[in-house]
């Protein structure tokens, strides 16, 4: 199986082929889908599209970590983190 990424150039050029709408049209979507999302998740509101997809802020703990290069023991700070889930209909389509 080829290793395939797919741009957002080719993305919005597919759905736009798939619903007949311009591909300016489906770009202002997507950036406007993206822009409240993390808007969203930045407020630290759940954003889910039910059995696709779901994006969470979550926050992590103060830590120590280790320079790997130096070996020197460095502290991390607490701070948050994007959580992404899959939903039942995407697991199924990967399947």
């Amino acid at each position: 199986m080829a290793d395939k990424n797919i741009t957002k150039t080719e993305l919005v050029a597919s759905i736009a082929s798939a619903t007949g709408q311009s591909q300016a049209t489906v770009s202002g979507v997507l950036d406007s889908l993206f822009t409240t999302v993390s808007e969203a998740v930045a407020k630290g509101s759940k954003v889910s599209i039910p059995g696709w997809i779901a994006f969470e802020k979550v926050a992590t703990a103060a830590r120590t970590g280790r320079n790997p290069r130096t070996e020197e023991v460095i502290e991390i700070p607490a701070g948050h983190r994007v959580k992404v889930t899959a939903g039942s209909k995407l697991k199924a389509a990967v399947k």
